[in-house]
């Protein structure tokens, strides 16, 4: 194996005192003494020599090296740091304790925000000591990569030695650099480099895929795909790779990527999962993942609010709504939510239910037009007209929510008995949405009303035409040719039976419940 390969923290080598094998002193003794301990996987025996060893020499910096491997190896961040620190300070040119430090750092950057800079602080003072030292223009490089400066990050890695310019993770590095540079000509062929090299790995694909998502996404898909392709692509890797495949709308390779990741998925995957099924319709599955994220973190209001938009995918009304109101409850202020649960109430039997959750989205987003849409089309049903018709005309200002409010507005002007208006305003959202089916028929109710039949017949038969199984287009039909002794009043009574027993099933399915089984 390459030395630079062990460079990579995750391996966990860390720098022990160079002891001479002959004419040993006491000291020295000691010091090796906790080394084999600790080699051999021995901690507590170790502690116990260097707590001996320490009684005597109590400000040996080879001690403090020790002491930082061992807390090191115990999980012991802060405590580590300081005995490394320490180290350097008794002895500044210190250099194994100097990369223990650098090592300590590059391992622990997810728990310390500050650990990227302060490893590079202790990268750059090796440097100024050994301008040429292997490992710390390498790690030093992977950071300048990571905080994209990427010249500095190739200056780094020119000065290591030719043969381990060759390796894989130093070609990835030098890739990712060259891309951020957007060097085309030198970022492709290190690329080339990379995947014709027989020694490639999934920590040489980590080390550079970061820049390489950001600057050249092509790169990083195609390198994971080759990853993948020779089975050396870790979880965490092919999770990345099914993350790279969705944002290149590859949705059918993506939700294959990420069903192939075979730890038990945490939320974050399992909500992949989800993103994409229900990017490709698969409203099935992206309910099973939000179902088992759920039962993961049920306190996630966000999870719930999903699974009901997904059920409404599904016209599973009364699941929505009872997700809808665990996310609400969870985040009683969350515009979304309070939208969300008010929009799946009032399509249910009853609409007043949905007033305090739509009154509440126009308080949180009084500039949002659709809210009010909403608002106004509740208070319709609930019959508070004034009100109604107050939310309803803001609604005709703004161009995606116009044609519906003036279509209720017609009916709310129909129903007070206000037919002119109410022609007026059905005109008006037909001119805004010719394919308005439901302004179609309440048109055609509008003259069955006023007992224009011809004029109803047309309006009517455009519903149809538009949504044949309109259920108000087809009532009024058969209403029109029934009053007209129509002969295709009997033909029209058998179609609308029909229309009338697919709404009683779907209504029937909107209340219906699923089980979605815990992973």
């Amino acid at each position: 194996m390459n030395q630079l390969r062990l460079f990579n923290p995750a391996c966990a080598l860390w720098c022990f005192i160079a002891v001479a094998t002959f004419a040993q002193s006491a000291r020295e003794q000691a010091i090796l003494q906790i080394q084999e301990k600790l080699q051999a996987n021995d901690a507590a025996a170790a502690r116990v020599a260097l707590a001996q060893a320490r009684k005597r020499y109590p400000t040996d910096a080879g001690l403090d090296n020790l002491l930082g491997i061992i807390e090191a190896q115990a999980g012991n961040y802060a405590a580590a740091e300081k005995a490394f620190t320490t180290a350097l300070v008794r002895q500044p040119q210190f250099i194994g304790a100097a990369l223990n430090l650098g090592r300590l750092y590059l391992e622990n950057s997810t728990r310390d925000a500050q650990a990227a800079s302060k490893a590079q602080s202790v990268y750059q003072r090796v440097l100024r000591s050994q301008p040429d030292h292997s490992e710390a223009n390498y790690q030093s490089a992977v950071l300048l990569v990571a905080q994209n400066q990427p010249q500095r990050a190739l200056l780094n890695l020119s000065r290591l030695p030719e043969d381990l310019q060759r390796n894989a993770n130093v070609i990835a590095l030098a890739c990712a650099a060259h891309a951020a540079l957007k060097a085309k000509d030198a970022t492709e062929q290190a690329f080339q480099q990379l995947l014709a090299h027989a020694e490639l790995t999934a920590p040489d694909v980590a080390t550079a895929l970061p820049a390489l998502e950001k600057h050249r996404p092509d790169l990083a898909l195609r390198l994971l795909q080759t990853l993948a392709e020779r089975g050396q692509a870790t979880n965490a890797l092919l999770h990345r790779l099914g993350l790279l495949q969705e944002q290149q709308s590859q949705f059918a390779a993506a939700q294959l990527t990420l069903a192939a990741v075979s730890d038990k998925p945490d939320v974050a995957l399992l909500l992949d999962r989800a993103r994409v099924a229900y990017r490709l319709q698969d409203w099935q599955n992206a309910l099973i993942w939000l179902g088992q994220a759920r039962d993961l973190e049920p306190k996630q209001a966000q999870i719930h609010y999903l699974f009901g938009l997904t059920c409404i995918r599904m016209e599973l009304v009364a699941e929505a709504h009872l997700a809808f109101g665990k996310a609400v409850v969870l985040e009683p202020n969350h515009a979304e939510y309070n939208y969300a649960i008010g929009a799946a109430s009032a399509y249910r039997r009853d609409p007043a239910e949905a007033l305090p959750y739509l009154k509440k989205y126009r308080q949180l987003q009084p500039g949002d037009v659709q809210g009010r849409l909403m608002l106004g089309i509740t208070l319709f049903k609930n019959g508070n007209y004034d009100a109604a018709r107050v939310e309803l005309q803001a609604a005709t200002t703004f161009q995606p929510t116009a044609a519906s409010a003036h279509y209720f507005l017609g009916r709310l002007a129909r129903q007070t008995n206000d037919l002119p208006a109410a022609l007026k305003a059905l005109q008006q959202a037909l001119q805004l949405d010719a394919r308005h089916a439901d302004a179609w028929a309440e048109l055609g109710q509008l003259h069955v009303q006023q007992r224009a039949h011809a004029e109803a017949e047309k309006a009517l038969q455009q519903a149809l035409q538009l949504d044949a199984e309109n259920y108000q287009a087809n009532f009024q039909l058969l209403t029109l040719y029934t009053r007209t002794q129509d002969p295709r009043a009997s033909t029209q009574s058998e179609r609308f039976e029909i229309v009338k027993q697919k709404r009683a099933e779907r209504e029937q399915v909107f209340l219906r419940a699923i089980e979605v089984r815990p992973y």
